[in-house]
C-alpha cells in the first residue's frame, strides 16, 4: 500500500483542510508514492520511537503531533527536530502526522475522551463556522434523481445525522444553442424551453471539487448551470471540543477519582468544587483553555482538558469546575483511535502501537 492511500483515508474521515492555521498536519517526511510495509502508531516522534520503528521494520510512523511546525532552513543536526529528520531519512522512515484535523471531528480525539468517560448525547462544543457552501443546480426533470444521487454520493447533502438532504422546485429553463454545440435537447439557433428541477443542497468546502465534478459528469447538458454560495452557518458535526452527559450524575469527588484512574494521570489540577453533582461534561484533548467560555455557555458542570495556566483557573468563577489532567494524558488514547480506524479500513495491514511513553512531563 502506498503512503498516499493512507493519506486519502484520513482525508475522508478528517480532512486536512480542517487543521488549525498554526498546524502542520500531513506528510512530515517521505514521498506519497512510497510503498508502506508497516505502520508504527505514536503520539510524538522521538529517538526512542524511531528506534522502535527501525527494530520492527516499520517504514511509516503515524503520529498525532507533527515534528515540523516551523520552517527549516538547514539540516545541521544541531536541534532535536533536525536530528530526528536526518535519522528518519537515513533509515527510510516516513512520518505522517494527523493533528488538529482529527481533533475537529465528532469521533476524533475529544470523542475518544467521551468514549472513555462513558458520555452520551454528545455534540461538538465549538462548531466550525463559514466552512459550508450552498450548491444550487438546474437539471431536466427526467435526470434529477440520477444527478442528485451523484452529488450525494460525492458527499453533498449531509446535515448532522441526516444525508441526501436537498430542496427541489420545478420550473422552466430556457436556452438557445449556438454554433459548435451539441445540445442534449432543442435545436441550434432556436429558443428551447425545458421542464427542469432547481436543486439546492449543502456541502463542506473541502468537497467542492469532488461534488462539482460529480455534478458535471452525471448531468446531461454540455454546459451545466450551477451556483455556489458561501454560508455563515455553523458546521455542527465539525469543530473543537465535545460536550456530553452521564446517564446518571455522580458526586464531584467520585468524578475526579474516576478521571484520575481512566486517564492514568499523576496529577489532577482542578478549581473549587461547586457542591453539585456532575452530569454534563465538556472535554477537549490537548490545550483546551481557549474553550472555557464555550464550556460555561454550554452549561457543563466540569471541563476536562489540559495546559491551563495559573490565572486561567480564576476564569472558572464558580460557573464550572476546570479539571486539568495534562496535555499528553488527554490525548494518549489517540494511538488507540488511529489503530481502530486503520484496522477497520485495512484489516490485514501490519500495524503496531508504540510502547514508548513520549510524555515529556514527569510527576513526583
Amino acid at each position: 500500500m502506498k503512503l498516499k492511500e493512507i493519506i486519502s483515508f484520513f482525508e475522508e474521515i478528517a480532512p486536512f483542510s480542517l487543521q488549525e492555521s498554526y498546524d502542520n498536519s500531513g506528510i512530515q517526511i517521505g514521498n506519497p508514492d512510497t510503498e508502506i510495509t508497516g505502520i508504527l502508531i505514536g503520539i510524538d516522534l522521538t529517538d526512542e520511537v524511531l528506534d522502535e520503528a527501525i527494530e520492527n521494520d516499520m517504514n511509516l510512523i503515524l503520529t498525532h503531533h507533527p515534528i515540523i511546525f516551523n520552517g527549516i532552513k538547514k539540516l545541521t543536526g544541531k536541534s532535536v527536530v533536525e536530528r530526528l529528520i536526518v535519522k528518519a531519512i537515513k533509515n527510510d522512515i516516513n512520518v505522517l502526522s494527523v493533528h488538529t484535523n482529527i481533533d475537529s471531528v465528532l469521533n476524533g480525539v475529544s470523542g475518544k475522551m467521551c468514549d472513555k468517560l462513558g458520555l452520551v448525547n454528545r455534540k461538538i462544543l465549538d462548531p466550525i463556522k463559514e466552512k459550508l457552501l450552498k450548491l444550487v443546480f438546474f437539471v431536466p426533470v427526467d435526470h434529477a434523481e440520477k444527478v442528485r444521487k451523484s452529488v450525494f454520493d460525492a458527499g453533498a447533502g449531509v446535515i448532522g445525522n441526516y444525508n441526501s438532504c436537498s430542496f427541489n422546485a420545478e420550473g422552466k429553463g430556457s436556452f438557445k444553442a449556438g454554433d459548435g454545440t451539441i445540445p442534449y435537447v432543442g435545436e441550434k439557433g432556436e429558443l428551447h424551453i425545458e421542464d427542469e428541477i432547481r436543486v439546492e443542497t449543502i456541502l463542506p468546502q473541502n468537497l467542492r471539487g469532488k461534488v462539482i465534478s460529480a455534478l458535471i459528469s452525471s448531468h446531461p447538458y454540455e454546459e451545466v448551470a450551477y451556483d455556489l454560495y458561501p454560508l455563515a452557518n455553523s458546521w455542527n458535526s465539525v469543530g473543537l471540543g465535545m460536550i456530553g452527559e452521564f446517564e446518571e450524575a455522580m458526586e464531584e469527588h467520585e468524578f475526579l477519582n474516576a478521571v484520575k484512574t481512566i486517564f492514568n494521570t499523576g496529577c489532577v489540577r482542578y478549581t473549587a468544587l461547586r457542591n453539585k453533582k456532575v452530569k454534563k461534561v465538556a472535554v477537549c484533548g490537548g490545550s483546551g483553555s481557549f474553550l472555557l467560555k464555550k464550556a460555561i455557555a454550554s452549561g457543563a458542570d466540569v471541563f476536562v482538558s489540559g495546559d491551563f495556566k495559573y490565572h486561567q483557573f480564576f476564569d472558572a468563577e464558580g460557573k464550572v469546575v476546570i479539571v486539568d489532567i495534562g496535555h499528553y494524558e488527554s490525548e494518549q488514547f489517540t494511538k488507540e483511535l488511529f489503530y481502530e480506524l486503520l484496522t477497520r479500513k485495512f484489516p490485514t495491514f501490519a500495524l503496531l502501537l508504540s510502547e514508548v511513553n513520549t510524555n515529556p512531563i514527569n510527576y513526583l
